[in-house]
This record gives C-alpha cells, structure tokens and sequence, in this order.
C-alpha cells in the first residue's frame, strides 16, 4: 500500500458497524467478484472497450450515466443475448459473502443491493440470498418487442452520477432507517456518504483495489470475512 488507508477501524467505525440498521452493498466486484457490464460486453465480443469506459467511469474520470449509455450503445444487447448470458453465467459471489448476508440478516439488519448494474442480472442475486426485491437499487435494461435494445430506465436513481446517495436518501425515507453503511469498491459507491445519506463507507479491494478509494474510505478491507469477523 502507497497510501493510508484505514485498514483498522477506528472505535467510531467499528461501532456504527455493529449497530448499522442497514448495510448497502455494491454488486459488482464488491458482492459478486464479477463486474457484470464487462462480462456481458465479452460474451457479446466487445469486452475491450467495454472494460476501458468502466474503468473510467469507476475511476471517478467521467459521468455514470454518460459512461452507461455509451457502454450499453456499443453492446447493443438484446433480451434474448442476457438471457443466454445468465443461464451460462451463474452469480460468482465473493468469498464470505453468503455468510455475511446470513449474520446480518440473523442480527436483524437490512441488507441492501445497490447498483449501476442490471436488475434482470442482480434479482436472482438476491433472491438466492433471501434478499427482498424492494432492497435492489439497479438500473433497468429496456428492450423492444421484438427483443432489441432499446435502452435504460434514465429514473432509476443508479443511472446516474451520485445516483447511490438518492438510493441511501430513498432507503431512509422509506424504510425510517437512521444508521446505513455503505459497501463498495468505487467511486459511485463512496458518494453514498454523505451527512444525509450513509454514515459510514467501506472501500472493499478484494477484487480491484482503488488507491483513491482507499485512501477516503472509513475502514478498508481486501477479506470480507474481517467485516463478519467484526460483528462477532
């Protein structure tokens, strides 16, 4: 590490952890080790260029939404495409995550998904994990009748930059929770803490680590198993 990042939580951390009525989760190379866009780009055969616009969307160097159309214009996805792509593409979830999600649950917290990825992707996600359909925040793809591309729901709050902080603001109006930490690998993610949104953010770099987000995050962790480890 070239930075100091808080690879051990400070009291305040560590306790709003603990006590967290809610915890939101990242999916992509947080939840799952995959980052779903770029491995439905490469089933397609535009993996390359699809990679190089996530990289700079997560990054932090140019708009979510401006990256998400120009990704999804160049792949150009048919509803017939993601269906054979998720029935070849089981859900890869990092390690100790099932376990976390069931520690969580079983101690009373609210588990959240929420994510510039695709609902039609992350509901089976979720839904395996006993996760609530009205806990998913993600974006939604839109297809013509015939089954082409015909774009994305621009209304989901993860369509756009700062997306996740409406998501955390929409998750305390509506469920009334107060305590919310959010979890994830990018920057998207880390604009969820905010004072009215989610206290804390935890910057996970077990699958891609960002010296950037390491650096600004509450706590950093390249093991989810030290966050269950922490709720013993």
């Amino acid at each position: 590490m070239t930075v100091a990042a808080k690879l051990t939580p400070s009291p305040e951390v560590l306790d709003l952890w603990r006590n967290a009525q809610a915890v939101c989760f990242d999916v992509d190379s947080t939840f799952c080790s995959d980052e779903s866009i770029d491995e439905i780009a490469a089933y397609l055969g535009v993996g390359d260029q699809v990679a190089a616009l996530t990289a700079k969307a997560m990054g932090g160097a140019v708009k979510f939404q401006d990256a998400l159309a120009e990704r999804l214009n160049l792949m150009n996805c048919s509803r017939q495409q993601l269906d054979s792509f998720l029935k070849a593409h089981p859900p890869q979830y990092s390690p100790g995550i099932p376990e976390l999600v069931a520690k969580l649950q079983q101690q009373g917290k609210a588990v959240f998904l929420v994510s510039g990825g695709f609902r039609q992707v992350i509901h089976p996600i979720a839904e395996a994990l006993g996760i609530p359909l009205s806990h998913v925040y993600a974006n939604q793809l839109l297809f013509k009748e015939d089954g082409s591309y015909a774009g994305f729901d621009a209304e989901e709050f993860t369509s756009r930059s700062g997306g996740k902080a409406e998501a955390v603001r929409d998750i305390k109006v509506k469920f009334g929770y107060q305590r919310i930490v959010a979890v994830g690998d990018g920057a998207t993610d880390m604009e969820a803490r905010q004072p009215d949104a989610a206290n804390i953010f935890i910057g996970y770099g077990g699958v891609v680590e960002r010296l950037n987000i390491a650096a600004q995050a509450d706590w950093y962790v390249y093991d989810i198993h030290v966050l269950l480890e922490a709720l013993q």
